[in-house]
């Protein structure tokens, strides 16, 4: 007699975003492309990975000094305070007071799981979650799996075609006092000065706790200092808060999901008592951080020569993104396409909007095999020398397409 399985009741998971990498594989098309990879992309159609970071790698797996040794659930020190020096930079006011702090974490999620686990446990008397960002975001996942009670809000404008920073302040004026506000992408979003006393103000004033996402840092104007300016805002003002700090993408180590939990505190003391609880959390969660991508972001972050090269490697990256846009948005004019594309080049980033609606958007997978997702947000660096002209033609047909179809249905 077959024994029944103890699986017999479980269900296929809800599909995911990655459904369209799924199709998009399946798809035989001659010309099919696809506009939604993660990471930054060379004009060849592979992933980019820093010149440096590869020589790095090299010399790392010849040193027969390393003995690869576990290392503590905090992570390596000198990874840490390298990867905090670059968040805030060496003279900030939170480096030189020594109240910020990190654990290394694993994937790109890592850093959010090990922050519920903590806010689940020492912030009962909040489990409510807010969540803003350009897109939405996997993050709202672990909150939910945590028992929280998860809003999730987007600043992009469909209407207005910008990212509208005033969504972000209304959305923290109806935020339950307490709770903890996720914020992404927050330096796409212009607010005035006026508008981010504001917004620390009100934060404070209702003890609302940030949670920041910290996934592209110099890969949106390749000036690091720039790039992450808006948290001396949060600090001048006193507030504390928690940082996911993701160096996969900026490295082009993607493969090794390289991130860290970093805290601000109001003092040396606390954060201790923080930095204590998240390494009894990060034991149960993975024990030990892997050492290979820490080494490397550590080798580069400490030589000042190899600093340099690998910021001179973002910042060219940072020009192909902006060349590309301007192509694109040019070529969208000479083509005659309604409307304007502006907020292509307004966009900082890798990763924009096009301003297509749903309709559009499914003419460019239905029609031209061109997968991008339903928001219309595409990786730019997935555009190059060989398929531009394809794309654009492509983007002017869905647009002309969709907008004869409006008038055809109001005529009837």
């Amino acid at each position: 007699m077959p024994s029944l399985s103890v699986f017999v009741d479980v269900p296929l998971a809800q599909k995911l975003e990655g459904s369209l990498l799924k199709i998009y594989k399946q798809d035989n098309h001659p010309k099919k492309m696809f506009l939604a990879y993660k990471v930054c992309m060379t004009s060849e159609g592979q992933p980019w990975v820093s010149s440096v970071v590869s020589k790095i790698r090299l010399q790392i797996a010849q040193d027969p000094s390393l003995d690869y040794e576990y290392t503590s659930a905090m992570g390596m020190e000198s990874f840490i305070q390298a990867s905090l020096k670059l968040l805030f930079g060496k003279h900030s006011q939170v480096i030189v007071e020594n109240r910020a702090g990190g654990v290394h974490t694993v994937g790109d999620s890592g850093a959010f799981q090990l922050g519920a686990q903590f806010l689940k446990t020492w912030r009962r008397d909040s489990q409510i979650v807010y969540i803003i960002s350009s897109q939405k975001e996997r993050h709202g996942l672990v909150f939910q799996d945590m028992g929280f009670t998860v809003s999730e809000y987007i600043f992009w404008d469909s209407a207005q075609l910008c990212l509208d920073p005033s969504v972000l302040l209304s959305v923290v004026e109806q935020a339950p006092h307490g709770c903890v506000f996720v914020i992404g992408n927050i330096s796409n979003c212009k607010l005035t000065q006026s508008q981010w006393t504001k917004l620390t103000a009100l934060m404070k004033s209702k003890q609302i706790f940030p949670f920041f996402d910290i996934s592209y840092q110099d890969l949106s104007t390749s000036d690091l200092e720039e790039d992450t300016r808006f948290l001396d805002h949060f600090v001048s003002r006193g507030l504390e808060f928690f940082c996911s700090q993701s160096l996969s993408k900026n490295f082009g180590i993607y493969d090794e999901g390289v991130g860290m939990l970093v805290v601000v505190a109001l003092n040396n003391q606390l954060l201790l008592c923080v930095l204590s609880q998240l390494m009894n959390f990060a034991r149960a969660l993975w024990l030990n951080p892997p050492t290979t991508g820490s080494r490397i972001i550590t080798s580069i972050l400490c030589n000042p020569a190899l600093q340099r090269e690998w910021k001179q490697s973002l910042e060219g990256i940072v020009e192909n993104i902006m060349l590309i846009k301007e192509k694109v948005k040019e070529k969208l004019r000479l083509l005659g396409t309604p409307g304007s594309w502006d907020h292509i080049t307004e966009q900082k980033g890798s990763h924009s909007y096009l301003g297509l609606n749903p309709q559009q958007v499914e003419y460019l997978v239905e029609k031209k095999h061109i997968y991008i997702p339903k928001s219309g947000r595409i990786n730019f660096t997935c555009i190059n020398p060989g398929n531009i002209d394809y794309i654009t033609q492509s983007i002017s047909e869905a647009v002309l397409f969709t907008k004869h179809s409006k008038v055809s249905s109001k005529s009837k």
